[in-house]
């Protein structure tokens, strides 16, 4: 059971908040740092005393200041904290929207839970932290969708060349001279509008804006 709890978040209203949350669902005195530094102390402390945390609720991004850190972000507080106790249970609460990252949060450092700061993020972290306590993985559904649909298409390399160019503003008649020029294949003009119809279709896009905005949004491009 999650009794002891430690929130790391630089920015005081959202650091109330969560610690508010955890009020309502029971968690006695939850411990709050505004430093990695100071997180990753009380981490070993706790483990080096016999009582270590439950839960780590960590942000992604710190705001620099004065004040010197080793660890300057939430994913290397993570990485360090699993070091001292790797059973630690970790949940990110975040204002990362990209698909992409928040897989690679789930996929390479193993957190059990992601909650984006957004309206209602207040029932989110309660319903995150109801599952982690059952030994549970919370994953948000519009990301679970967003994710589910990246894997509907498998990008290769030849997409992801072709996409990109797009992206930085190549004009779709000009990117077979692109790609004939890095001897590329297949450099047709037919064959990579036939590719891109396709993908299109898959996704469900209507255009290839849709299809370019969606490809950053997922840290494809």
């Amino acid at each position: 059971m999650i009794k002891k709890v430690l929130i790391a978040e630089d920015h005081e209203s959202a650091n109330l908040s969560v610690q508010k949350t955890l009020e309502e669902l029971g968690v006695p005195e939850p411990h709050y740092v505004y430093y990695c530094d100071d997180a990753l102390l009380k981490i070993q402390k706790g483990k080096q005393d016999g009582d270590p945390y439950d839960l780590l609720i960590t942000d992604l991004y710190f705001e620099e200041d004065q004040s010197r850190q080793k660890l300057s972000n939430g994913m290397e507080l993570i990485k360090a904290s699993r070091e001292v106790q790797p059973d630690l249970k970790v949940l990110v609460f975040s204002a990362e929207g990209k698909a992409a990252a928040v897989e690679h949060l789930f996929e390479k450092l193993g957190i059990d839970g992601y909650v984006r700061k957004a309206r209602n993020d207040a029932r989110e972290l309660k319903a995150a932290i109801g599952l982690i306590d059952k030994g549970q993985r919370y994953f948000p559904r519009p990301l679970r969708q967003l994710i589910g649909q990246k894997n509907a298409h498998d990008f290769t390399a030849y997409d992801v060349t072709i996409l990109s160019l797009m992206a930085r503003g190549l004009r779709q008649k000009d990117i077979p001279d692109y790609l004939r020029e890095h001897n590329i294949e297949p450099a047709g003009q037919s064959t990579m509008e036939k590719r891109l119809k396709h993908i299109r279709e898959v996704l469900e896009f209507n255009n290839n804006e849709q299809l370019i905005a969606y490809c950053k949004d997922m840290g494809i491009v």
